[in-house]
């Protein structure tokens, strides 16, 4: 919800950013002078169309980061960009020029009013410092004092920003916590009553998305909030095989061709049964997609190689990792050093190569995880050395 919610932000604060500083140049600049000043009416020079071609650019570099599912890059990029650009032109404007510096926009204002929107200490920093900065710089290279207004201005309206972006984390987080523990009281609990059909995997989702939580950790590219979706998503991967007759899911021997499609069909049955549930819809593919392998032999949809989602990928090296070192109805539990051979020799046909080498940077946290799991009676664990 939290991840929705900081998409719409952001589209608003594009929005209203594009809005006020067009809106505020064009009065300020065309409007103003004649009518309130004696101003000439004009930008005060052509290194002024750079802010507007540097904007225009973004529109599509936040698109396409938006896209990606990058959309907590954004800000950044935003930010960043318009910062640099805008000391740029105050430079090459003004620097040696009889014109006294009057340079600066509303839209700034609005920038560090906009903060505790974003729920994120981090950028507030990075704006308020950023801003402050670029008006030091601005007066030493250009020797004015014109810029201590401005300085003045942005740390008073920083300070009220941060109380209220302080308020906000509070309420957030213990709104935030209460939610997490139901919905994973609720996701476990749904698990809980499929894993009743098969003492066999009790305990597996939830070893499953731990691993998979660690490896994703390890590669270090999601956000606090993506791996909380891809968690919960992971514990509800096996969801589907709740429409799996007892008969077929516990059968001890080799399974029929007949009976192999029918466990097949238990990705697609699992995201069309979780599809509208707005918490997991970021990590939804790893509910279809976790059975692929990187040869495109897998299933539902034989995707191969990189078509493959990432998460679902990660999920398929953890999901195979926990079927063999786990009792199953026919056959017991392997060696976590049989498994990591295994998930070694795989690399390249059934799993993603560049995360087998992440595998094996996390390979002895997951044993410690494997070794502390409070293993239940209906499960054969044997304990071994690594």
């Amino acid at each position: 919800m939290i991840l929705l919610e900081e998409k719409r932000t952001i589209k608003w604060f594009l929005l209203f950013f594009y809005i006020i500083m067009l809106g505020y140049d064009c009065f300020y600049y065309f409007v103003a002078p004649g009518l309130i000043t004696d101003r000439k009416i004009g930008l005060p020079s052509n290194y002024w169309y750079l802010n507007y071609i540097v904007l225009m650019i973004l529109i599509p570099v936040t698109y396409n980061l938006n896209r990606l599912n990058r959309h907590a890059l954004i800000k950044y990029v935003f930010f960043i960009s318009y910062l640099i650009t805008v000391f740029i032109v105050d430079i090459f404007t003004y620097f040696g020029s009889e014109e006294p510096y009057t340079s600066g926009n509303m839209v700034e204002i609005f920038l560090i009013l906009s903060l505790p929107l974003f729920l994120d200490k981090k950028y507030f920093w990075i704006v308020t410092l950023g801003e402050i900065i670029k008006y030091l710089i601005t007066g030493i290279v250009l020797q004015t004092s014109y810029v201590i207004m401005p300085i003045i201005l942005i740390i008073v309206v920083s300070i009220m920003s941060f109380f209220i972006l302080t308020r906000f984390l509070g309420y957030v987080g213990a709104l935030s916590l209460s939610y997490d523990k139901q919905l994973e009281g609720i996701v476990k609990g749904v698990i809980a009553t499929l894993e009743l059909k098969d003492p066999y995997t009790r305990g597996h989702s939830e070893r499953v998305a731990k691993y998979a939580l660690l490896l994703v950790q390890e590669i270090g590219r999601f956000s606090k909030e993506e791996q909380k979706s891809f968690y919960h998503a992971c514990l509800l991967h096996d969801i589907g095989k709740v429409h799996i007759p007892d008969s077929i899911l516990m059968k001890p021997g080799k399974l029929t061709t007949e009976e192999f499609e029918i466990i097949k069909s238990h990705p697609v049955v699992g995201e069309e049964a979780v599809k509208d549930v707005q918490e997991i819809k970021e990590g939804i593919s790893v509910i279809r997609s976790h059975h692929e392998r990187w040869d495109g032999k897998g299933y539902p949809d034989q995707l191969k190689g990189e078509n493959i989602p990432l998460l679902a990928r990660v999920t398929a090296i953890a999901d195979a990792f926990d079927a063999m070192t786990s009792s199953r109805s026919y056959r017991a539990a392997l060696s976590v050093d049989e498994a990591y051979r295994r998930i070694l020799d795989g690399a390249g046909s059934q799993f993603d190569p560049s995360l087998v080498e992440e595998f094996k940077k996390v390979f002895h946290v997951w044993v410690k995880f494997h070794r502390d799991y409070p293993w239940t009676k209906w499960e054969n664990y044997k304990e071994v050395k690594v």
